[in-house]
């Protein structure tokens, strides 16, 4: 338990109304997300003059408290005051489902299946780079035994990426994710796998033709799957006597499933990853400049509307399919680099010891990827910072684009992220990402310095009135 911050979990449980007015609570990278009872009942600004608080937000029936990176550690002293409420799907929770419109529960779905692996893909990702560096310095040979075990440390998560969404969809649908994990399981079979080698006609039962496909690393194929899995499964448990519930319902869904995986949700999410890697390499061939425009210079906004979270798949789909990504990866690290720096000009330029104090630590912990406590405690309250990192991130981007700049592995985006650039043999796209953060923090700079020059005294002036 972290101790430290058990006297924030009680303060910021009792301004939201106290544990009785709490449906669900759960937390993201950087906030405590509550669906409350009542939201009227929570006192935001007693909330936002917490010490350790840095915004308070309603979006999308949520009250969201931004912490910042330790948000993990306020969460494990928050969760036993008001119990496990992660996964209920009744009462307010259920109800809140229901107002949102579709864009909204899109998101919600995306955001809810991928993030819970990102730390898993941004481990592998940093093994990638590392791999690649000690390849790049000749420290290992690529034909080693050494290199073949990094690269089995690196490649099973994103080989067996079906199965962690399997398991993170399943906890976003209610049903069980160990099923789930396990119906994904069958389609990643060594003896699948060497059938569809083989290419020989597969019959099931002699009448069910089974399409050749490979599903390692693929994405679309099991969230189809899984969503299917959820109607079949709910359908199972309530027309199965309880009796014989835990019998029958697993050996019933992994029939049910593994013959519909095989026959037909498979193989239509096998053309779909099919169409969406002819897009990307449409893309890629001729606008590949406007992802890294789009994605470094509007990112901050869309993180404040929780857009980027049905965006950045697109990123770890076009890595599965293509080997790379272009989409999201490098507009976003631009972007992140940019905030950092617009919030290191204010905490130079500022006279206020508080605002320098959050323009600080919010800077460092930006260029390490995480740029939520700069963003909603500085950039966007002063608007100007925004502005500058905006202008810079769609500059920086827009260079990262036009020379066709992507990262080879999925991670974070912070300066550590500048290694997920070295691949295919070359180091090309390693030192065009550098020069395109350069560009971006070199416009943001100068335009919030002479900004600066007239916001902050105006703020100054009025701090003193």
């Amino acid at each position: 338990m972290s101790s430290n911050y058990t006297e924030l979990a009680a303060s910021i449980v009792r301004l939201i109304g106290g544990k009785e007015n709490v449906s669900e609570a759960r937390h993201c990278q950087t906030r405590l997300r509550f669906i409350l009872k009542d939201e009227s009942l929570a006192d935001d600004d007693a909330i936002k003059a917490l010490d350790g608080v840095i915004n308070v937000l309603h979006s999308s029936g949520q009250l969201q408290i931004v912490i910042g990176p330790h948000v993990h550690n306020v969460f494990e002293e928050v969760e036993p005051l008001v119990g496990n409420l992660t996964n209920q799907p009744t009462g307010k929770a259920a109800e809140t489902d229901e107002k949102k419109n579709a864009s909204e529960l899109v998101i919600d779905f995306v955001s809810a299946v991928f993030q819970p692996i990102i730390p898993a893909l941004s481990g592998a990702g940093m093994v990638k780079a590392v791999m690649a560096l000690l390849v790049v310095f000749n420290l290992i040979d690529n034909k080693s035994q050494t290199y073949t075990m990094l690269n089995i440390f690196a490649d099973g998560v994103f080989y067996f990426l079906p199965m962690l969404l399997a398991f993170t969809e399943a906890k976003k649908l209610k049903c069980n994710p160990i099923l789930a994990a396990g119906v994904a399981a069958m389609m990643l079979h060594p003896n699948w796998t060497a059938l569809v080698s083989a290419g020989d006609p597969v019959s099931f039962f002699g009448f069910i033709p089974f399409t050749l496909a490979s599903y390692g690393s693929s994405v679309i194929p099991i969230i189809l799957v899984v969503f299917v899995q959820s109607y079949v499964e709910k359908f199972l448990d309530r027309v199965i006597p309880k009796a014989v519930n835990l019998v029958f319902v697993p050996m019933l869904t992994f029939l049910v499933m593994g013959t519909l995986a095989f026959s037909v949700l498979g193989p239509i999410g096998a053309v779909i990853g099919g169409w969406l890697a002819q897009f990307f390499t449409f893309l890629s061939a001729n606008a590949a400049w406007a992802p890294a425009v789009l994605i470094g210079g509007l990112l901050p906004i869309m993180v404040m509307f929780g857009i980027h979270n049905g965006v950045a798949p697109l990123g770890v789909m076009q890595m599965s399919q293509l080997g790379y990504d272009s989409i999201f990866g490098p507009g976003c690290v631009v972007s992140n680099m940019c905030q950092a720096t617009a919030g290191a000009i204010v905490a130079w330029r500022t006279r206020s010891k508080k605002t320098r104090e959050i323009a600080t630590t919010g800077a460092v912990t930006a260029y390490m990827g995480i740029t939520e406590p700069i963003l909603y405690g500085v950039n966007l309250p002063k608007k100007y910072p925004l502005i500058c990192a905006m202008i810079g991130g769609a500059c920086g981007g827009l260079y990262a684009g036009l020379t066709q700049t992507h990262r080879f592995a999925t991670g974070s985006s912070g300066l550590p992220a500048i290694l997920l650039y070295i691949g295919d043999d070359s180091m090309a796209c390693f030192f065009n990402i550098i020069i395109a953060i350069l560009i971006g923090v070199a416009v943001t700079a100068v335009l919030t310095f002479f900004a600066s020059a007239k916001f902050e005294k105006d703020d100054a002036e009025k701090t003193e009135a």
